[in-house]
């Protein structure tokens, strides 16, 4: 498939990846926004449109969402594919596409039972986005289902835990297992602006900058909001606000019970403004759903949050809210990881303040850490202990982030960072 139909010219490295990805898997790691994507996918296209006779073509991501907004999205976009991209036809949720006239099935795989979706599949051939967020079960069910003589995997990841299954069993085992890899840098891609990569350099900080702006394979270890600054990040007067956006808590009846309330300043920050905290070990009573409800009514006064978000565990005490009358209280968006990066994000470029009065968050923030033997098995995770305020704090940016990502001002990011 010839560049020339390409609206932007490839760079050196996504041009060899294309041309050397002949091996029965191939893939693209590295960072974020580094080309790897429109390298695989160009890829793709070209094997999709000459695959092995006898099988059938499969898409697969985490979610069908995900799928097509970070795969059919480039694909159909004439400013990234130019004619090729009309020749791509997928509609939002579908189980399949049209790919240069040929069926292609899409697969989400989110979770450990996805696997069954490919029994009795016969591939020819697959594409995987993000291929370290799917169960190991999937990846390897899948490339047992690559029978036909010919067939090629091609898939992306950024890099994770260097113990995480991918890189441990496949990665690390190219020559005995017919694969090649590319590893992409943010700077590999020459078409970026020098403020969006210096932005993006800002925005990332510590590990996440070395996985998604570097493009290293390493472990989480010691303090995950290692970019907390006291001096920095703590006020002891409240900026001007323009609304509070919403509440996050974090359940507990003999664990402590945790709620942070989260406004939006006038200047595009992010602060949070007040905090909730009953321990049963220190007040020597254990609250009832009735206790905490009429507490966080007491405490939340005459604000309107817009959301509550809500410990999705603690079923008894939402439904508690909804009869006293609370509005718009929802499970909050748990992914873990993906609420550490944002709340990391945030405190990076000076984002998000923290009212001196949160002493329970102050307090929780300087312990919470990676756990060393959960990364020596390649997961990321937090240690499970102190950690009720920083689990309110990432319910409520992450879950009420479609209410107050509008309204951060880039120049307030840009003054931060500088």
């Amino acid at each position: 498939m010839p560049e020339a139909d390409l609206p932007l010219p490839l760079s050196e490295k996504q041009v060899t990846s294309i041309v050397e990805s002949t091996a029965r898997i191939n893939l693209w790691e590295g960072a974020i926004r580094s080309g790897k994507t429109v390298a695989s996918l160009l890829r793709w296209l070209g094997y999709v449109a000459d695959p092995p006779r006898g099988g059938q073509l499969v898409v697969a991501g985490r979610t069908r969402e995900s799928i097509g907004r970070n795969l059919f999205g480039p694909l159909t976009d004439p400013t990234v594919f130019g004619p090729l991209a009309k020749q791509v036809h997928y509609t939002a949720g579908a189980p399949t596409a049209d790919v240069l006239g040929r069926t292609v099935h899409v697969l989400g795989a989110n979770d450990a039972k996805a696997e069954a979706k490919l029994r009795g599949m016969t591939c020819s051939g697959a594409y995987v986005d993000e291929v370290t967020v799917l169960p190991e079960s999937f990846f390897r069910q899948l490339l047992g289902r690559m029978s036909v003589r010919g067939s090629r995997l091609f898939g992306t990841t950024n890099p994770d835990n260097p113990s995480h299954w991918l890189r441990r069993d496949f990665l690390t085992r190219a020559d005995a297992l017919n694969l090649a890899s590319w590893r992409f840098r943010l700077h590999d891609n020459p078409h970026l602006d020098p403020d969006y990569i210096a932005s993006l350099e800002a925005e990332f900080t510590g590990l996440w900058h070395r996985r998604f702006v570097q493009g290293e394979w390493v472990v989480a270890e010691g303090a995950v909001y290692d970019m907390f600054d006291t001096d920095r990040h703590v006020v002891s007067e409240l900026p001007p606000l323009d609304r509070v956006v919403g509440v996050g808590v974090d359940y507990g009846t003999s664990n402590p019970f945790a709620a942070l309330m989260l406004a939006l300043t006038r200047d595009g920050r992010l602060v949070v403004t007040r905090e909730y905290r009953h321990d049963p070990k220190t007040a020597r009573r254990q609250n009832t759903d009735t206790d905490f409800t009429r507490a966080l009514a007491a405490w939340i006064g005459d604000e309107e949050p817009r959301w509550f978000a809500v410990d999705p565990s603690a079923a008894s005490f939402k439904l508690e809210l909804h009869r006293a009358g609370f509005k718009s209280v929802a499970d909050a968006n748990n992914r873990v990881l993906d609420g550490i990066r944002l709340v990391s994000s945030l405190l990076s470029r000076g984002l998000l303040l923290v009212h001196e009065s949160c002493t329970g968050l102050l307090n929780e923030i300087p312990g919470y850490a990676w756990d060393d033997a959960k990364a020596a098995k390649g997961e990321d995770v937090p240690i499970k202990a102190n950690d009720h305020s920083c689990d309110a704090l990432r319910y409520v940016v992450t879950t009420t982030q479609p209410v107050w990502r509008p309204h951060l001002r880039e120049e307030v990011a840009d003054r931060a960072a500088a």
